[in-house]
């Protein structure tokens, strides 16, 4: 009788586990690749800093190419607005990176972008937060959930900038933490392939790596926040650098 219990026990796990490898290839199989792994088909960048080799987009910053400002490679086929992005990246111990969403194009600076960004840096302390490239600074920091309120009305439209203090957003609420601060670094690699997951859908922003959340973002600023617009991955001013994406994969959520 035992040994039927076994065997019975045996076979569930089984079918369990053919049954949630099946559900994970459909989720993936909803994913569209983004990035040809060949060359730069369908996204524009300074060649000097951007190139693509054994299926790596790679962005790298040299001594003799120092930049002067923030420049980006950008998907160019559509501006999403709800969906998933997933995608895998490494990057030197200097460098200085991130993944842009929902963002414009900056008039008259090639290859600049405003808007979102999951932020991405070698000594990993920035890895994860919201971060609104030249707008509103940082919106949630590593482990943050946060609400953004309604920007008050004695902040002009034409100078946000007035609600910032220490390239920090002043109106939001922390509600909630994700983790200690220290914990969640820790699942990050040094040195290594990392796997990066956003879901953005309508005002819920939520960046994780390696499969846990770094933070989270409700965006209730409806003057500021952006519902759609182009994805980018960025090299960063500062020292020379190195950053690497490969299996840049996009799912439309409805």
């Amino acid at each position: 009788m035992r040994r039927i219990q076994y065997l019975t026990l045996y076979v569930l796990s089984a079918c369990f586990i053919v049954c949630f490898l099946a559900c994970e290839n459909k989720n993936d199989n909803d994913f569209t690749p983004i990035f040809n792994g060949e060359n730069l088909e369908g996204w524009s960048g300074d060649k000097t800093y951007w190139s693509v080799k054994d299926g790596i987009l790679i962005g790298e910053v040299t001594p003799e190419t120092i930049l002067k400002s923030n420049s980006f490679v950008i998907y160019e086929k559509e501006q999403p607005a709800n969906f998933e992005l997933k995608l895998a990246y490494r990057i030197s111990k200097s460098g200085n990176s991130g993944v842009n969403y929902r963002s414009e194009k900056i008039k008259n600076k090639p290859f600049a972008l405003r808007g979102y960004q999951s932020d991405i840096d070698g000594k990993k302390r920035f890895v994860g937060q919201n971060y609104e490239e030249k707008k509103r600074t940082t919106l949630a920091y590593i482990g943050e959930k946060v609400i953004i309120e309604t920007m008050p009305d004695s902040i002009p439209t034409s100078n946000i900038r007035k609600n910032v203090k220490r390239n920090c957003w002043q109106t939001r609420s922390v509600v909630n933490s994700l983790g200690n601060k220290k914990e969640l670094k820790a699942v990050i690699k040094d040195n290594d392939w990392n796997n990066m997951h956003l879901i953005v859908k309508d005002n819920l922003m939520q960046h994780y790596v390696n499969g846990v959340l770094m933070s989270e973002v409700k965006d209730l600023d409806e003057i500021n926040r952006s519902n759609k617009g182009f994805i980018g991955v960025q090299v960063h001013v500062g020292p020379p650098m190195k950053v690497e994406y490969k299996n840049i994969l996009l799912k439309k959520l409805k």
